[in-house]
Protein backbone atom coordinates (compact mmCIF):
# COMPACT_ATOMS: atom_id res chain seq x y z
CA UNK A 1 0.00 0.00 0.00
CA UNK A 2 2.70 2.00 0.95
CA UNK A 3 4.86 1.63 -2.15
CA UNK A 4 1.81 2.43 -4.15
CA UNK A 5 0.86 5.65 -2.77
CA UNK A 6 4.05 6.80 -3.04
CA UNK A 7 4.26 5.87 -6.64
CA UNK A 8 0.99 7.72 -7.31
CA UNK A 9 2.18 10.70 -5.70
CA UNK A 10 5.21 10.49 -8.00
CA UNK A 11 2.49 9.97 -11.01
CA UNK A 12 0.11 12.69 -9.77
CA UNK A 13 3.62 14.96 -10.13
CA UNK A 14 4.91 14.26 -12.86
CA UNK A 15 1.45 14.01 -14.79
CA UNK A 16 0.50 17.75 -13.07
CA UNK A 17 3.54 18.51 -15.04
CA UNK A 18 3.25 17.38 -18.50
CA UNK A 19 0.20 18.74 -18.80
CA UNK A 20 1.05 22.09 -17.74
CA UNK A 21 4.12 22.34 -20.28
CA UNK A 22 3.55 24.36 -23.19
CA UNK A 23 2.73 27.81 -24.07
CA UNK A 24 0.68 30.36 -22.53
CA UNK A 25 -0.41 30.88 -18.59
CA UNK A 26 -1.92 29.20 -16.29
CA UNK A 27 -1.22 25.50 -14.79
CA UNK A 28 -2.43 21.74 -15.21
CA UNK A 29 -4.12 22.88 -18.62
CA UNK A 30 -3.29 24.28 -22.10
CA UNK A 31 -5.72 26.81 -22.97
CA UNK A 32 -7.21 26.99 -26.24
CA UNK A 33 -9.65 29.52 -27.38
CA UNK A 34 -12.70 27.86 -28.14
CA UNK A 35 -15.21 29.53 -30.71
CA UNK A 36 -18.79 29.07 -29.44
CA UNK A 37 -21.44 28.65 -32.41
CA UNK A 38 -24.88 29.80 -31.64
CA UNK A 39 -27.71 26.93 -31.19
CA UNK A 40 -30.13 26.99 -34.51
CA UNK A 41 -33.67 27.71 -33.99
CA UNK A 42 -35.12 24.24 -33.03
CA UNK A 43 -31.92 23.26 -32.56
CA UNK A 44 -31.12 20.58 -29.43
CA UNK A 45 -27.95 19.00 -28.21
CA UNK A 46 -27.44 16.47 -27.41
CA UNK A 47 -29.17 14.95 -31.00
CA UNK A 48 -31.52 12.58 -28.82
CA UNK A 49 -34.77 12.79 -27.17
CA UNK A 50 -34.74 14.54 -23.79
CA UNK A 51 -35.99 11.82 -21.82
CA UNK A 52 -33.35 8.95 -23.51
CA UNK A 53 -30.01 7.56 -21.66
CA UNK A 54 -27.88 10.15 -23.25
CA UNK A 55 -29.68 13.48 -22.71
CA UNK A 56 -31.37 14.04 -18.83
CA UNK A 57 -32.82 10.56 -19.17
CA UNK A 58 -36.09 9.29 -17.89
CA UNK A 59 -38.99 10.60 -15.99
CA UNK A 60 -39.37 9.74 -12.59
CA UNK A 61 -42.48 11.09 -11.38
CA UNK A 62 -44.17 14.07 -10.69
CA UNK A 63 -42.77 15.99 -7.12
CA UNK A 64 -45.76 17.56 -4.70
CA UNK A 65 -44.63 19.65 -1.88
CA UNK A 66 -46.39 17.44 0.41
CA UNK A 67 -43.95 13.97 -1.35
CA UNK A 68 -41.07 12.67 0.15
CA UNK A 69 -39.16 13.65 -2.59
CA UNK A 70 -39.65 17.27 -2.54
CA UNK A 71 -36.71 17.03 0.29
CA UNK A 72 -34.93 16.62 -2.97
CA UNK A 73 -35.43 20.68 -4.09
CA UNK A 74 -33.54 23.37 -3.17
CA UNK A 75 -34.30 26.81 -3.79
CA UNK A 76 -32.09 28.88 -5.72
CA UNK A 77 -31.44 32.63 -4.12
CA UNK A 78 -28.60 33.39 -6.55
CA UNK A 79 -28.95 37.47 -6.98
CA UNK A 80 -27.26 37.18 -10.21
CA UNK A 81 -30.51 35.42 -11.55
CA UNK A 82 -33.56 36.85 -11.60
CA UNK A 83 -36.76 34.67 -11.23
CA UNK A 84 -39.85 35.65 -13.25
CA UNK A 85 -42.36 33.22 -10.54
CA UNK A 86 -45.40 34.71 -12.07
CA UNK A 87 -47.59 32.36 -9.72
CA UNK A 88 -45.45 34.30 -6.67
CA UNK A 89 -44.92 31.32 -4.92
CA UNK A 90 -41.56 31.06 -5.13
CA UNK A 91 -41.93 27.80 -6.86
CA UNK A 92 -38.99 28.93 -10.16
CA UNK A 93 -36.85 28.82 -7.80
CA UNK A 94 -37.20 25.60 -6.75
CA UNK A 95 -34.99 22.73 -8.81
CA UNK A 96 -33.01 19.75 -7.78
CA UNK A 97 -28.79 19.76 -6.70
CA UNK A 98 -27.59 19.32 -10.18
CA UNK A 99 -30.23 21.43 -12.18
CA UNK A 100 -29.10 24.70 -9.63
CA UNK A 101 -25.20 23.61 -10.25
CA UNK A 102 -25.43 24.41 -13.79
CA UNK A 103 -27.76 27.07 -13.82
CA UNK A 104 -25.48 29.23 -11.69
CA UNK A 105 -22.42 28.00 -13.84
CA UNK A 106 -24.54 29.46 -16.27
CA UNK A 107 -25.21 32.80 -14.88
CA UNK A 108 -21.52 33.39 -14.81
CA UNK A 109 -21.20 33.10 -18.52
CA UNK A 110 -24.15 34.94 -19.18
CA UNK A 111 -22.29 38.07 -17.58
CA UNK A 112 -19.24 37.42 -18.68
CA UNK A 113 -20.39 37.10 -22.48
CA UNK A 114 -22.96 40.08 -22.09
CA UNK A 115 -21.50 42.60 -19.13
CA UNK A 116 -24.10 44.53 -17.87
CA UNK A 117 -26.86 41.62 -18.75
CA UNK A 118 -28.49 38.70 -16.11
CA UNK A 119 -29.95 35.20 -16.55
CA UNK A 120 -33.76 35.02 -16.53
CA UNK A 121 -35.22 31.72 -15.25
CA UNK A 122 -39.24 32.07 -16.63
CA UNK A 123 -40.34 28.66 -15.48
CA UNK A 124 -38.59 26.22 -12.63
CA UNK A 125 -40.43 23.47 -10.84
CA UNK A 126 -44.08 23.29 -11.60
CA UNK A 127 -46.54 22.37 -9.27
CA UNK A 128 -49.74 23.57 -11.05
CA UNK A 129 -49.44 21.36 -14.05
CA UNK A 130 -49.17 24.04 -16.75
CA UNK A 131 -46.49 21.28 -18.72
CA UNK A 132 -47.37 18.65 -21.04
CA UNK A 133 -47.46 15.00 -18.95
CA UNK A 134 -44.03 13.56 -17.61
CA UNK A 135 -42.44 17.28 -17.92
CA UNK A 136 -39.15 17.03 -16.21
CA UNK A 137 -40.33 20.65 -14.98
CA UNK A 138 -42.57 18.40 -12.45
CA UNK A 139 -39.61 17.03 -10.76
CA UNK A 140 -37.43 20.42 -10.96
CA UNK A 141 -34.89 19.34 -13.38
CA UNK A 142 -35.87 21.56 -16.23
CA UNK A 143 -35.54 25.20 -16.42
CA UNK A 144 -36.71 27.60 -19.41
CA UNK A 145 -34.26 30.95 -19.47
CA UNK A 146 -34.03 34.04 -21.63
CA UNK A 147 -31.35 37.11 -20.98
CA UNK A 148 -32.92 39.88 -18.53
CA UNK A 149 -33.01 42.07 -21.49
CA UNK A 150 -35.06 39.72 -24.07
CA UNK A 151 -33.19 40.30 -27.09
CA UNK A 152 -34.22 37.34 -29.03
CA UNK A 153 -30.90 37.92 -31.07
CA UNK A 154 -28.71 36.60 -27.93
CA UNK A 155 -31.10 33.20 -27.79
CA UNK A 156 -28.94 31.35 -30.13
CA UNK A 157 -25.48 32.19 -28.13
CA UNK A 158 -27.71 31.68 -24.53
CA UNK A 159 -28.48 28.23 -25.42
CA UNK A 160 -24.69 27.45 -26.45
CA UNK A 161 -23.61 28.34 -23.26
CA UNK A 162 -26.17 26.15 -21.69
CA UNK A 163 -24.22 23.44 -23.44
CA UNK A 164 -21.37 24.79 -21.87
CA UNK A 165 -22.36 24.74 -18.37
CA UNK A 166 -23.57 21.65 -18.59
CA UNK A 167 -26.84 21.04 -19.05
CA UNK A 168 -27.73 17.61 -20.03
CA UNK A 169 -30.29 18.66 -22.46
CA UNK A 170 -30.60 21.87 -23.97
CA UNK A 171 -33.25 23.55 -27.02
CA UNK A 172 -34.25 26.07 -28.97
CA UNK A 173 -37.36 25.86 -28.33
CA UNK A 174 -39.20 28.53 -29.34
CA UNK A 175 -38.51 32.33 -29.88
CA UNK A 176 -39.54 33.24 -26.51
CA UNK A 177 -37.37 31.26 -24.56
CA UNK A 178 -34.89 27.86 -23.93
CA UNK A 179 -35.22 25.04 -22.32
CA UNK A 180 -32.72 23.22 -20.33
CA UNK A 181 -32.98 20.30 -17.97
CA UNK A 182 -30.24 17.69 -16.46
CA UNK A 183 -30.46 13.89 -15.25
CA UNK A 184 -32.13 13.00 -11.95
CA UNK A 185 -29.69 13.21 -8.82
CA UNK A 186 -30.45 9.32 -7.97
CA UNK A 187 -30.82 8.09 -11.65
CA UNK A 188 -28.71 4.93 -12.37
CA UNK A 189 -27.67 7.25 -15.71
CA UNK A 190 -26.41 10.23 -14.22
CA UNK A 191 -23.03 8.91 -13.06
CA UNK A 192 -22.46 5.53 -14.39
CA UNK A 193 -18.70 5.32 -14.26
CA UNK A 194 -17.01 2.86 -16.40
CA UNK A 195 -17.77 -1.23 -16.03
CA UNK A 196 -19.18 -4.30 -17.20
CA UNK A 197 -21.93 -6.57 -15.64
CA UNK A 198 -20.41 -9.13 -13.33
CA UNK A 199 -21.57 -11.83 -15.60
CA UNK A 200 -19.79 -10.72 -18.40
CA UNK A 201 -17.01 -13.53 -19.56
CA UNK A 202 -13.53 -13.80 -19.63
CA UNK A 203 -11.48 -16.50 -21.21
CA UNK A 204 -8.56 -17.64 -18.97
CA UNK A 205 -5.22 -18.97 -20.32
CA UNK A 206 -6.29 -22.60 -19.69
CA UNK A 207 -9.19 -21.98 -22.22
CA UNK A 208 -11.76 -21.64 -19.01
CA UNK A 209 -14.60 -19.00 -18.81
CA UNK A 210 -15.01 -17.37 -16.17
CA UNK A 211 -17.00 -14.47 -14.88
CA UNK A 212 -15.39 -11.26 -14.57
CA UNK A 213 -16.89 -10.37 -11.24
CA UNK A 214 -14.93 -13.63 -10.13
CA UNK A 215 -12.02 -12.56 -11.38
CA UNK A 216 -8.42 -12.85 -8.58
CA UNK A 217 -4.77 -11.36 -8.83
CA UNK A 218 -2.99 -13.38 -11.29
CA UNK A 219 -5.28 -14.60 -13.03
CA UNK A 220 -4.39 -14.65 -16.74
CA UNK A 221 -7.08 -13.57 -19.45
CA UNK A 222 -7.19 -12.96 -22.89
CA UNK A 223 -6.01 -9.56 -24.03
CA UNK A 224 -4.51 -7.68 -26.78
CA UNK A 225 -0.87 -5.79 -27.27
CA UNK A 226 -0.87 -2.23 -29.14
CA UNK A 227 -0.67 -3.78 -32.20
CA UNK A 228 -4.04 -5.94 -31.33
CA UNK A 229 -2.20 -9.15 -31.56
CA UNK A 230 -3.82 -11.69 -28.75
CA UNK A 231 -1.98 -11.91 -25.43
CA UNK A 232 -2.60 -13.23 -22.65
CA UNK A 233 -2.65 -10.75 -19.36
CA UNK A 234 -2.75 -10.54 -15.72
CA UNK A 235 -6.03 -9.54 -13.85
CA UNK A 236 -4.55 -6.58 -11.52
CA UNK A 237 -7.45 -5.66 -9.93
CA UNK A 238 -10.66 -3.79 -10.23
CA UNK A 239 -10.87 0.27 -10.55
CA UNK A 240 -14.44 -0.45 -9.13
CA UNK A 241 -16.69 -3.32 -8.06
CA UNK A 242 -20.26 -2.77 -6.62
CA UNK A 243 -22.50 -5.96 -6.59
CA UNK A 244 -25.52 -4.49 -5.96
CA UNK A 245 -26.36 -1.28 -7.79
CA UNK A 246 -28.90 -1.44 -10.32
CA UNK A 247 -27.42 0.43 -13.84
CA UNK A 248 -27.92 1.31 -17.38
CA UNK A 249 -25.52 -0.31 -19.88
CA UNK A 250 -25.10 -0.24 -23.12
CA UNK A 251 -25.11 -3.37 -25.50
CA UNK A 252 -23.37 -2.89 -28.54
CA UNK A 253 -24.31 -6.30 -31.26
CA UNK A 254 -22.78 -7.50 -33.63
CA UNK A 255 -24.29 -10.18 -36.02
CA UNK A 256 -22.54 -13.02 -33.50
CA UNK A 257 -21.37 -11.18 -30.68
CA UNK A 258 -22.13 -8.18 -28.45
CA UNK A 259 -20.78 -6.75 -25.37
CA UNK A 260 -22.36 -4.83 -22.52
CA UNK A 261 -20.53 -1.87 -20.49
CA UNK A 262 -21.57 1.20 -19.36
CA UNK A 263 -21.53 4.76 -21.45
CA UNK A 264 -18.23 5.82 -19.91
CA UNK A 265 -16.29 2.76 -20.81
CA UNK A 266 -13.63 2.85 -23.75
CA UNK A 267 -14.32 0.24 -26.38
CA UNK A 268 -12.17 -0.07 -29.83
CA UNK A 269 -13.77 0.27 -32.72
CA UNK A 270 -12.45 0.75 -36.57
CA UNK A 271 -14.45 2.86 -39.26
CA UNK A 272 -16.68 1.41 -41.34
CA UNK A 273 -14.38 2.38 -44.56
CA UNK A 274 -11.10 -0.08 -42.51
CA UNK A 275 -10.56 -3.26 -41.74
CA UNK A 276 -7.23 -2.72 -40.42
CA UNK A 277 -6.74 -3.98 -37.17
CA UNK A 278 -3.86 -1.15 -36.39
CA UNK A 279 -6.31 1.93 -36.82
CA UNK A 280 -8.20 0.54 -34.00
CA UNK A 281 -9.51 3.66 -31.53
CA UNK A 282 -11.03 3.42 -28.39
CA UNK A 283 -14.05 5.20 -27.91
CA UNK A 284 -16.56 6.11 -25.25
CA UNK A 285 -19.35 3.09 -25.50
CA UNK A 286 -22.12 5.72 -25.53
CA UNK A 287 -20.50 7.25 -28.75
CA UNK A 288 -20.47 4.00 -30.98
CA UNK A 289 -22.55 3.83 -33.73
CA UNK A 290 -24.06 0.93 -35.53
CA UNK A 291 -21.90 0.79 -39.24
CA UNK A 292 -18.77 0.93 -37.29
CA UNK A 293 -16.83 -2.01 -36.79
CA UNK A 294 -15.48 -3.64 -33.11
CA UNK A 295 -13.28 -6.19 -32.95
CA UNK A 296 -13.84 -9.75 -32.19
CA UNK A 297 -12.24 -13.11 -31.04
CA UNK A 298 -12.86 -15.65 -33.97
CA UNK A 299 -11.81 -19.19 -34.96
CA UNK A 300 -10.92 -21.81 -32.71
CA UNK A 301 -7.29 -20.82 -32.19
CA UNK A 302 -8.63 -17.35 -31.85
CA UNK A 303 -7.51 -13.95 -34.30
CA UNK A 304 -9.24 -10.68 -33.79
CA UNK A 305 -11.57 -9.16 -36.82
CA UNK A 306 -13.11 -6.55 -37.25
CA UNK A 307 -17.01 -7.59 -36.94
CA UNK A 308 -19.92 -4.29 -38.14
CA UNK A 309 -21.86 -2.99 -35.21
CA UNK A 310 -25.66 -3.72 -36.26
CA UNK A 311 -27.18 -2.33 -33.36
CA UNK A 312 -26.88 -0.74 -29.84
CA UNK A 313 -29.25 -0.64 -27.11
CA UNK A 314 -29.48 -0.56 -23.14
CA UNK A 315 -30.23 -2.37 -20.53
CA UNK A 316 -30.61 -3.00 -16.90
CA UNK A 317 -27.84 -4.73 -14.65
CA UNK A 318 -27.47 -5.55 -11.23
CA UNK A 319 -23.55 -5.30 -10.62
CA UNK A 320 -20.97 -3.53 -12.18
CA UNK A 321 -16.96 -4.67 -12.13
CA UNK A 322 -14.33 -2.52 -14.06
CA UNK A 323 -10.92 -4.90 -14.44
CA UNK A 324 -7.59 -3.72 -15.08
CA UNK A 325 -4.89 -6.29 -16.73
CA UNK A 326 -1.33 -5.12 -17.32
CA UNK A 327 -1.92 -4.68 -20.55
CA UNK A 328 -4.66 -2.08 -20.22
CA UNK A 329 -7.18 -4.06 -22.59
CA UNK A 330 -9.55 -6.87 -22.05
CA UNK A 331 -11.70 -9.40 -24.09
CA UNK A 332 -14.66 -9.71 -22.87
CA UNK A 333 -17.84 -11.69 -24.51
CA UNK A 334 -15.05 -11.95 -27.23
CA UNK A 335 -15.06 -8.68 -27.75
CA UNK A 336 -12.11 -6.48 -27.15
CA UNK A 337 -12.44 -3.43 -25.14
CA UNK A 338 -10.10 -1.26 -22.78
CA UNK A 339 -9.52 -1.58 -19.10
CA UNK A 340 -10.47 2.39 -18.89
CA UNK A 341 -13.60 4.47 -18.75
CA UNK A 342 -14.57 8.43 -18.61
CA UNK A 343 -11.17 9.77 -19.87
CA UNK A 344 -11.30 9.77 -23.51
CA UNK A 345 -7.60 8.83 -23.80
CA UNK A 346 -6.80 4.94 -23.62
CA UNK A 347 -3.25 5.72 -23.79
CA UNK A 348 -2.97 8.47 -21.44
CA UNK A 349 -5.18 6.58 -19.04
CA UNK A 350 -2.93 3.33 -19.27
CA UNK A 351 0.15 5.26 -18.26
CA UNK A 352 -1.43 6.73 -15.51
CA UNK A 353 -1.96 3.58 -14.11
CA UNK A 354 1.88 2.24 -13.96
CA UNK A 355 2.09 3.00 -10.63
CA UNK A 356 -0.62 0.00 -10.28
CA UNK A 357 1.13 -2.12 -12.38
CA UNK A 358 4.55 -1.31 -11.17
CA UNK A 359 3.08 -2.17 -6.86
CA UNK A 360 1.28 -5.48 -8.69
CA UNK A 361 4.84 -6.61 -10.52
CA UNK A 362 6.83 -6.35 -6.88
CA UNK A 363 3.94 -7.69 -4.63
CA UNK A 364 4.00 -10.77 -7.00
CA UNK A 365 7.37 -10.90 -7.05
CA UNK A 366 8.05 -10.66 -2.80
CA UNK A 367 4.47 -12.63 -2.68
CA UNK A 368 4.15 -15.05 -5.74
CA UNK A 369 0.36 -15.55 -5.77
CA UNK A 370 1.07 -19.11 -4.72
CA UNK A 371 1.81 -18.55 -1.17
CA UNK A 372 -1.54 -16.65 -1.09
CA UNK A 373 -4.49 -18.23 -0.19
CA UNK A 374 -6.43 -19.18 -3.09
CA UNK A 375 -10.19 -17.67 -2.05
CA UNK A 376 -8.62 -14.73 -0.51
CA UNK A 377 -10.16 -11.28 -1.00
CA UNK A 378 -7.96 -8.42 -0.92
CA UNK A 379 -9.94 -5.69 -2.52
CA UNK A 380 -13.42 -4.66 -0.42
CA UNK A 381 -16.24 -3.34 -2.66
CA UNK A 382 -16.52 0.02 -4.19
CA UNK A 383 -14.15 2.52 -5.60
CA UNK A 384 -10.63 1.90 -5.31
CA UNK A 385 -8.80 5.10 -3.80
CA UNK A 386 -6.15 5.24 -6.65
CA UNK A 387 -9.18 5.32 -9.67
CA UNK A 388 -10.59 8.59 -7.45
CA UNK A 389 -7.49 9.95 -7.26
CA UNK A 390 -7.11 10.34 -10.94
CA UNK A 391 -10.74 11.60 -11.66
CA UNK A 392 -10.01 14.12 -9.37
CA UNK A 393 -6.46 14.91 -10.83
CA UNK A 394 -8.37 15.04 -14.18
CA UNK A 395 -10.88 17.30 -12.94
CA UNK A 396 -8.46 19.90 -12.10
CA UNK A 397 -6.02 19.54 -15.03
CA UNK A 398 -7.87 18.82 -18.36
CA UNK A 399 -10.62 20.00 -20.16
CA UNK A 400 -13.85 18.68 -19.44
CA UNK A 401 -13.82 18.26 -23.24
CA UNK A 402 -11.60 15.20 -22.46
CA UNK A 403 -14.02 13.46 -19.71
CA UNK A 404 -17.48 12.04 -20.01
CA UNK A 405 -20.45 13.55 -18.76
CA UNK A 406 -21.55 10.71 -17.01
CA UNK A 407 -18.30 10.31 -15.55
CA UNK A 408 -17.53 8.43 -12.02
CA UNK A 409 -20.23 8.01 -9.25
CA UNK A 410 -19.85 9.95 -6.19
CA UNK A 411 -20.75 6.41 -4.25
CA UNK A 412 -19.67 2.87 -5.60
CA UNK A 413 -20.03 2.35 -9.50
Amino acid sequence: MMLLARSALLAALTLSLALACGPGRGYGRRKHPKKLTPLAYKQFIPNVAEKTLGASGRYEGKITRNSERFKELIPNYNPDIIFKDEENTGADRLMTQRCKDKLNSLAISVMNQWPGVKLRVTEGWDEDGHHFEESLHYEGRAVDITTSDRDKSKYGMLSRLAVEAGFDWVYYESKAHIHCSVKAENSVAAKSGGCFPGTSQVQLKDGRKKAVMDLKPGDAVLAADEAGKLVYSDFVMFTDRDPSTRRVFYVIETKAQKITLTAAHLVFVLGNSTSDIQAMRATFASEVKPGQKVLVLVGDEGRLSPVVVERIYTEEHQGSYAPVTSHGTIMVDRVLASCYAVIQDHRLAHWAFAPVRLAYGLSSFLLPQSAQPSNSTTQPDGIHWYSRLLYRMGTWLLDKRWLHPLGMPAQSS
